[in-house]
């Protein structure tokens, strides 16, 4: 530590450190626009002149190293005159525009002008136009002569999406910021760059011209997409959700988000919504109101219970839902004797196991790693912004090792890859198994062959401290998902790797955690999607798209006496008796944990619309209708004392005894049949896939072809 003096206080601060860091650590400001302190410095737009004593000129704050007793002054008239300069030179060319700019209200040039600008420019030449660009569905340059040339959307894509997909072309007054030979902006992290541009050059096309930012009120909530649980600030207007912007916590998210926490928005203003109950009847769908459509669901649970038994009843739901709409409904399931529930319908092996499966350690650890192994896992489409942490890593010089199915770019140096056919996914780990054994000079866990490949795998394995060993949606998704946690779990223990899994959903560890799955005597979600089911509940799931059993789950269904469809979406229409429109997270409460074990509360931003209710109300409700006991709750808060005895109210983590990635000694080695099931990043739930400007990407698009190939 070093100690500087700064406007006539002391500093004490990290040698190597700029003076900016010094500023930021004592609370005092300095005016930037190309400094952002999680991107590399570049010192472009010279806004942070500051007054350095002994120094000839101003000095850069943000790439001046501080030194042993150095005095800065940010307030000083030479400190104040340069930044004036420097503001002057930045809107000779910027258009004032700034009545008809998306970025009006939340723009830091428009906020440091008023500090820096004059009230006239010296300059009276023709602004330069830059021409407008298509870059995609997402992402809008269609002002970029606003552009200042901070080049923080270039740095963001580097160093964090992993990506150049944009830079600068040209020179002096002809540069452009601009993606290359026409190329459109890919990366499912390019939303961020919108965030980060301190001007109107890159404003978010599905929000463009909708709304002032000063019409607009914020509320916290979380992200029901992948296990990330990234934190969001939705903004609303008129009771509409008209934009999704990170809310920043490094300990989940930093300060981004992915393009479909983003953007997904869009849905919940779609012509797909569902907002009012519906009956088929002869085939003819007919809106009722709640009373009816109630009704007419507890009447048939009782008569098929009273044909057929409570065996005959069972409930799929989806991870995506939180805890509480999770825990009610398992509790109405078991209410009514069966104990056919479960969240894992695109898993090939099943399993009861005590605790729930989880990441095995924090995200934010992802960014400290010496080496990490990632089994099954389309690691930047599945989980990006775990990904880009992993990257981070990467860029440290992290060994990334990787046992998949095809060569993906992970947009990441990926050490060493051992590609195989999913369906021999146990018997490369037990290769890997093998090669670690001899450099231990242990017995394996299986028989196995080893190459160079292996042994490399191995070695980087043992090297280093902080590693972890990843298994994602594919492997937990796999035929022999039971083999392939024995063998990470070997090789964890042999290694000092932590092992966990990536998790699919928002709540996949919360449903195991509430025991949404089925009891000894029930069925899994495999068997009920079978067509041996008489009344089958569907929470905010579309098996045919959510489901292993794809097309085939539709006439499974059909088989059914009652298919009762509770989602905020027109969905499951051609099997389905009964549409019960539930609430997105947007229309309600309720906890998410996050692959981590993380608790995540948050509450409705906007009201629900039409006649929606919140699925945990409208569960509560069926089943006072059904007599069940214990359902004399009036609110999530109470729902969620309910779970464990209320082990988990006040936990911002599930407590450690609910938590297991338990160790599994059995080995099947033979190979699978079938490739795992898994989804691609814009079909993962039913919000994403209504979101038309994500359905308009190049990731959706290569997801179409592939379907039409395949």
């Amino acid at each position: 530590m070093i100690e500087i003096e700064l406007d006539g206080k002391k500093v004490d601060i990290v040698e190597g450190s700029m003076i900016m860091h010094a500023a930021e650590k004592a609370g005092t400001y300095i005016p930037h626009f190309c400094y952002h302190k999680k991107l590399s410095i570049a010192a472009n737009c010279r806004m942070c002149l500051v007054d350095v004593e002994k120094m000839p000129k101003p000095m850069p704050a943000c790439a001046t190293p501080v030194t042993q007793g150095m005095i800065v002054r940010t307030k000083s008239d030479k400190a104040i005159k340069a930044q004036q300069s420097v503001m002057e030179f930045l809107l000779i060319n910027h258009p004032l525009d700034c009545p008809i700019c998306d970025q009006g209200g939340e723009c830091q040039l428009q906020d440091l002008a008023v500090g820096y600008g004059g009230s006239s420019s010296r300059y009276e030449e023709e602004k330069r136009v830059v021409a407008v660009k298509d870059i995609g569905p997402l992402v809008s340059m269609q002002e970029m002569s606003r552009c200042i040339h901070c080049t923080r959307c270039v740095r963001f894509g580097q160093e964090v999406a992993g990506v150049m997909e944009l830079g600068m072309s040209h020179r002096g007054e002809h540069a452009e910021i601009e993606t290359f030979i026409g190329q459109t902006v890919d990366s499912e992290l390019s939303g961020n760059m919108i965030d980060i541009c301190p001007v109107g050059a890159l404003t978010s096309k599905p929000f463009r011209y909708s709304a002032r930012t000063w019409e607009l009120s914020r509320r916290k909530s979380v992200s029901p997409h992948d296990s990330t649980g990234a934190n969001l600030v939705v903004q609303v207007k008129s009771n509409k959700v008209m934009r999704v912007v990170p809310f920043e916590n490094d300990a989940v998210n930093e300060c981004w988000i992915a393009d479909r926490d983003r953007f997904s928005y869009e849905a919940l203003n779609g012509e797909e919504r569902l907002t009012s109950p519906m009956i088929k009847q002869g085939g003819v769908w007919s809106t009722v109101d709640w009373q009816t459509a109630l009704e007419y669901v507890a009447n048939g649970l009782k008569q098929v219970k009273s044909e057929h038994g409570a065996g005959a009843i069972g409930a799929l739901v989806s991870p995506h839902c939180t805890i509480e709409e999770l825990s009610l409904t398992a509790a109405l399931v078991r209410g009514l004797g069966s104990e056919n529930i479960d969240y894992r319908q695109r898993n090939a092996q099943f399993g009861t196991v005590p605790g729930a499966r989880h990441l095995g350690t924090s995200i934010a650890s992802l960014s400290e790693l010496q080496c990490v192994l990632v089994v099954g896992s389309s690691l930047r489409k599945d989980h990006p912004l775990m990904a880009q942490r992993v990257r981070q890593s990467a860029r440290r010089g992290c060994s990334v090792l990787r046992v998949a199915d095809s060569m993906e770019d992970w947009a990441m140096p990926v050490a060493h890859s051992l590609i195989v056919d999913s369906r021999q996914w146990v018997q490369a780990l037990a290769d890997v198994a093998c090669a670690v054994a001899a450099e231990k000079g242990v017995e394996a866990p299986a028989n196995g062959n080893v190459s160079d490949v292996e042994v490399k795998i191995a070695q980087s394995l043992l090297g280093g401290e902080q590693k972890a060993i990843l298994l994602g949606n594919a492997a937990a998704h796999h035929e022999k998902a039971v083999s392939i946690l024995a063998l990470a779990n070997w090789l964890g223990d042999h290694t000092g790797a932590t092992v966990g899994y990536l998790s699919e959903a928002a709540n996949t560890v919360g449903a195991q955690v509430v025991g949404a799955i089925p009891g000894d005597s029930g069925m899994n979600a495999a068997q009920m999607l079978k067509g041996s089911l008489k009344a089958v509940l569907l929470l905010n799931t579309e098996p045919e798209f959510d489901s292993a059993a794809g097309t085939d789950a539709i006439k499974a269904l059909s088989s059914s006496e009652m298919v009762v469809t509770l989602s905020p979406f027109k969905a499951n229409m051609a099997f389905s008796d009964v549409l019960l429109p539930i609430s997105p997270f947007t229309e309600t409460s309720g906890s998410f944990v996050n692959a981590e074990g993380r608790i995540q509360g948050f509450h409705a931003v906007v009201k629900p619309l039409g006649e929606t209710r919140p699925a945990w109300k409208v569960v509560r409700v069926l089943a006072n209708m059904l007599d069940l006991p214990g359902f004399d709750v009036e609110s999530t808060v109470d729902v969620l004392a309910r779970i464990h005895g209320g082990a988990l109210v006040g936990c911002t983590h599930v407590p450690a005894s609910l938590l297991s990635n338990v160790v599994v000694s059995s080995i099947d080695l033979s190979p699978a049949h079938n490739k795992p099931a898994t989804a691609s990043i814009y079909q993962l739930d039913g919000i994403v896939r209504r979101a038309a400007s994500l359905q308009c990407t190049a990731d959706a698009s290569a997801d179409s072809a592939s379907e039409v190939t395949a």
